[in-house]
């Protein structure tokens, strides 16, 4: 027991000591970059920034066209974010790929984050539609998780999207990964997520986990559908009395 133990001790002092020198390979890397670059990568951030805001206040436009017109609110919460430096170049090395401000604008489609939670399944693809539909918004990618969901039972349609941002003296296309989930896809998205990075757990465990972190998913989605049927069914109620 005592000779595991310090197996066990050892393994996680290697991983520890192999992020850490991943990380400051990184890092040290990114103050270089960063020595020479810093006004076009920080004008490039305000860039996606830009786009976020503009992607955002088009989904809060809609769901206040929606709650005018029938009476109810699609959109549960709005999520942006920004991804991080270590992300960036994490991205880049990935794929092999030169650590430039260009690179970065060409390549990495998912800089700039918006996640839409929605109430029901339904609502997620009448989003979509109606953001896809306006002339401004231009399609690049696009990968339904939800009639086709990854392994783990992760859930979610993807967008990446092109919009023109409005600067001083130009009109400036940029890239948006957008995520539209129901609350229970964002719910076990987020849970599965913090599990998933848990350290030392037997692989016949992880096994065991991962196989009810699926099952967990399907019962998830049962129960998005569930509530989406007795949705409709109290509006086919309402319309008939």
């Amino acid at each position: 027991m005592e000779k595991q133990g310090k197996m066990a001790l050892e393994h996680w002092v290697n991983q520890v000591t192999d992020k850490f020198i991943r990380n400051t390979i990184i890092n040290d890397e990114f103050m270089e970059f960063m020595k020479e670059n810093t006004l076009p990568y920080q004008s490039l951030m305000a860039y996606y920034r830009c786009a976020i805001m503009e992607i955002e206040t088009k989904f809060k436009v809609l769901n206040e066209q929606f709650s005018l017109q029938y009476d109810r609110n699609p959109i549960e919460t709005i999520k942006t974010r920004l991804k991080s430096q270590e992300g960036i170049m994490k991205k880049l090395k990935k794929k092999n790929l030169p650590l430039t401000v260009e690179s970065i604008e060409e390549n990495i489609r998912d800089v700039a984050g918006v996640r839409v939670v929605c109430s029901f399944p339904e609502d997620i693809y009448l989003l979509a539609d109606c953001l896809l539909e306006q002339d401004d918004i231009l399609l690049i990618q696009k990968k339904d998780y939800i009639q086709n969901p990854k392994e783990s039972g992760y859930r979610s349609l993807h967008l990446i999207v092109e919009v023109p941002i409005f600067l001083q003296n130009e009109k400036r296309p940029m890239k948006v990964e957008i995520q539209l989930r129901t609350i229970a896809m964002d719910f076990w998205a987020s849970l599965e997520h913090k599990l998933r990075y848990k350290k030392n757990i037997k692989p016949e465990e992880a096994v065991r986990l991962a196989e009810e972190l699926e099952k967990c998913a399907r019962i998830s989605a049962q129960l998005d559908y569930k509530m989406q049927e007795i949705r409709n069914r109290i509006q086919k109620e309402e319309q008939d009395s």
